[in-house]
């Protein structure tokens, strides 16, 4: 009976909670109108005769609505350049309830036509526009790539607010291309006919790299042949070049293990019977490795100044391998995986330039990441 008694208790408190959740009832205590005017607006829709959700709708929507308007007339009267966006934040939330009302017939029968500020949501909109724009005026008048940047989001923000404001898509424009670095990229040239080729393709990847980086709209990267052509006048060059390369270097190395087994059937006797010996051989495994490697010099510098303002050297380095061997003595001295080796031949390794392209891949990818880091937030 007890346990019974304690079961009925805390679902009788349990209701009462979730009553007072679901009523808006808790956040009107916590001093959260607008979500108390929320959840009592949701509760009526679903049972339009609580009470409960009735009395809570009242009191928090007229709190609600003297909070607002009281942040509204701080807002307008502080020096706050931007405070025609809290004031603008404060009618949408004011409009909000307003709707959410609206949408609630009995609602309506608690609060009768809920208050809306169009026309000043309105004013307060183009006011905080007109803030944003003459921000980015000042900011383009400072004459600087960094200032321009800031001009841009000024500009954007304006044309957020209020999309034909003045002439925002034009200042907009000219803020954009005031904050851009051109960056041209000259060619990597390798003074060698026999890894043109390769070269060749490595420049490819470097271009198609340079051709779709969006990373950072701020920098637009230029091949040179397409800065001239588009009569480009550059910030920045960025310039790739081998200080050094080898290609082919070969190593050739010989290792010679002696071999033996014991307990092998090396005959058999008159009558049949094995008879049981040791074995040797000596096995020679040939190990090459044909090293090949390079280091490329990326440097950066200011067009006009013709300062130095980056420079980072990448290495890269490829090793071709093979091994094969070959024994002298009793084949039965050796292990199924030597035997093995041994039916292995010479192999021809790749050509130069095949050499060259490997050693460079680990040199790309470093040169990108180094690319990227330094423009991503330039």
């Amino acid at each position: 009976m007890k346990n019974n008694s304690r079961l009925r208790y805390f679902i009788y408190l349990s209701l009462i909670f979730i009553g007072g959740c679901t009523t808006g009832k808790n956040a009107l205590q916590k001093g959260d109108y607008d979500a108390s005017v929320e959840k009592s607006v949701s509760r009526l829709q679903n049972s339009p005769k609580n009470s409960e959700a009735m009395q809570v709708l009242k009191t928090a929507y007229d709190l609600a609505l003297k909070d607002h308007l009281r942040k509204i007339e701080e807002a307008k009267a502080s020096n706050d350049l931007f405070r025609w966006e809290s004031v603008m934040y404060d009618y949408q939330k004011i409009n909000q309830l307003a709707d959410d009302i609206n949408s609630c017939p009995a609602c309506l029968t608690v609060v009768p036509g809920p208050t809306k500020y169009i026309n000043e949501l309105a004013d307060s909109k183009y006011n905080a526009a007109a803030a944003r724009y003459n921000s980015g005026l000042s900011y383009l008048r400072e004459n600087n790539r960094q200032a321009a940047k800031k001009a841009y989001y000024e500009f954007e923000k304006t044309q957020n607010l209020q999309a034909n404001y003045k002439d925002v898509k034009a200042k907009m424009e000219d803020a954009y291309w005031a904050a851009v670095a051109r960056v041209v990229v000259q060619p990597i040239i390798v003074n060698s006919g026999a890894y043109k080729l390769s070269a060749d393709y490595f420049q490819q990847q470097i271009d198609q790299f340079i051709g779709s980086y969006s990373r950072n709209k701020f920098v637009i990267f230029y091949g040179e042949a397409q800065a001239t052509e588009q009569k480009i006048v550059p910030d920045q060059v960025l310039s790739l070049n081998f200080d050094d390369f080898v290609v082919g270097q070969t190593y050739v190395k010989e290792r010679v293990e002696k071999l033996k087994r014991d307990s092998v059937v090396i005959g058999e006797t008159r009558d049949k019977k094995p008879v049981y010996g040791t074995v040797k051989a000596n096995l020679s495994i040939f190990e090459k490795n044909i090293s090949s490697s390079g280091l490329l010099d990326m440097s950066i510098t200011d067009w006009k100044t013709k300062k130095l303002v980056r420079q980072q050297k990448f290495p890269g380095t490829y090793v071709w391998r093979d091994s094969w061997a070959s024994y002298k003595g009793d084949d039965r001295a050796l292990s199924k995986q030597q035997l093995a080796i041994t039916r292995r031949k010479e192999t021809l390794p790749p050509p130069p330039s095949a050499l060259f392209l490997e050693f460079t891949k680990p040199i790309y990818t470093q040169l990108v990441e180094d690319i990227s880091y330094y423009y991503n937030n330039y």
